[in-house]
């Protein structure tokens, strides 16, 4: 008797050609040691790792974020399922398919359509462009930040150049050295840095922000 091995189709995009990268992997080529999916501009590559406890490890680089994101899926989930995707942590975007290849082909254009919408209205002219556009350096660390910042805004502990008594009017603008936070009334601002993880803790105590 012969047996029928295991075997899907797995893709991602690469985020810096914006290419979809999609491969056939089986049962074997995971029992081995590690699978690597590589894409054709030499700039990005997926890789697949099959656990002791039956776990399927993937590292996927992300079309939005600098690093990869990792997952992990049962073995029942990777090999079974007619489509399974893998959305970014940080937004809605699917980047990693896994499944019958016709799903998986359909999955990466319905992807391709989104991203490309992405980048007419963010006026920007490649995939590359638009990772670097959307996530500072990491999400958390962003999130971390602007967190603090409306909680001091809204606890009044923002100081700026606005007499004593008028309330200021607050804007927090994420770019790529960090949030900028400036009175729209006094025009006084700050740039925090958002860098790492480190930094982004380190603002967390802060007990008021001083806008110059």
């Amino acid at each position: 008797m012969i047996l029928e091995a295991k075997q899907t189709t797995v893709a991602y995009r690469c985020p810096h050609c914006g290419t979809g990268v999609m491969s056939a992997v089986g049962i074997f080529n995971l029992s081995a040691d590690m699978v690597k999916l590589k894409c054709s501009c030499g700039e990005s590559e997926m890789t697949i790792r099959f656990g002791k406890d039956g776990k399927v490890r993937l590292t996927v680089p992300c079309i939005l974020c600098p690093t990869p994101h990792h997952f992990s899926v049962s073995s029942s989930v990777f090999f079974s399922k007619e489509l399974f995707a893998l959305p970014c942590p940080y937004s809605d975007i699917n980047i990693c398919m896994m499944g019958d290849c016709n799903h998986v082909k359909a999955e990466l254009s319905r992807t391709e359509l989104k991203l490309l919408d992405m980048l007419e209205k963010s006026g920007l002219e490649s995939f590359d462009a638009l990772q670097g556009e959307q996530i500072l350096s990491d999400p958390q660390v962003t999130e971390i930040v602007t967190y603090v910042i409306k909680e001091l805004d809204a606890e009044g502990r923002i100081r700026c150049r606005c007499p004593e008594g008028v309330e200021g009017d607050y804007d927090a603008e994420i770019g790529r050295d960090g949030v900028r936070v400036t009175c729209n009334r006094c025009g006084a601002t700050k740039l925090i840095a958002a860098d790492s993880l480190i930094s982004a803790h380190e603002f967390l105590n802060a007990d008021s922000l001083e806008l110059e």
